[in-house]
């Protein structure tokens, strides 16, 4: 088997939901701000419809994978960002039957069917932000719009952070110590 090693940084969501978007916001604003401050070799950016098969293919192999996607839950405060990071062997479990999604199955579904096949990311970080419209239409209500700057500092730190920790201790990417 192969060692784990990279980041792979994926927004899900749809940019024509509005604030479902914010996945994919967060990409974008990343791409930009790295030409200011590059992120460390072997980070990739990508943006996700949230298919499991081709969220498997952007995470396969990756020593960290850090998801961004945006939840509705009933009583949503849009801006708010919420952050996990799994244990090893912790997964998310499946929303309930009749759940609203834009992008029919879940990340939850997605990681279940990766362990499955044996093809997980390594260290997992999600953030979910909370969002208020996902009605048709582009564009991010300004609650969300306005936590995309502090979003994306968290993601830089938690990539070099993470860059850093594997570096100095010279552990292989994907051992249990990283």
């Amino acid at each position: 088997m192969k060692p784990l090693a990279g980041t792979a940084v994926i927004g899900i969501g749809n940019e024509f939901r509005h604030d479902d978007g914010v996945g994919w916001a967060t990409i974008a604003l990343l791409c930009e701000r790295e030409a200011q401050r590059p992120l460390p070799s072997g980070t990739e950016l990508a943006q996700s419809d949230g298919d499991p098969g081709r969220l498997i293919s952007l995470w396969e192999g990756k020593a960290l994978t850090l998801v961004v996607d945006a939840c509705f839950p009933p009583a949503a405060q849009p801006g708010r960002t919420h952050r996990w990071c799994a244990a090893p062997g912790e997964t998310l479990h499946p929303a309930a039957a009749g759940r609203q999604s834009t992008h029919g199955l879940g990340l939850a579904e997605a990681l279940c069917l990766a362990d499955r096949l044996g093809r997980g990311p390594g260290r997992l970080i999600v953030y979910a932000v909370e969002g208020a419209d996902r009605s048709l239409g582009t564009g991010l209500t300004p609650a969300v719009a306005a936590v995309l700057p502090s979003l994306a500092r968290r993601i830089e730190d938690d990539v070099r952070r993470h860059g850093e920790r594997t570096r100095r201790t010279s552990f292989e990417p994907g051992s249990p110590q990283v």
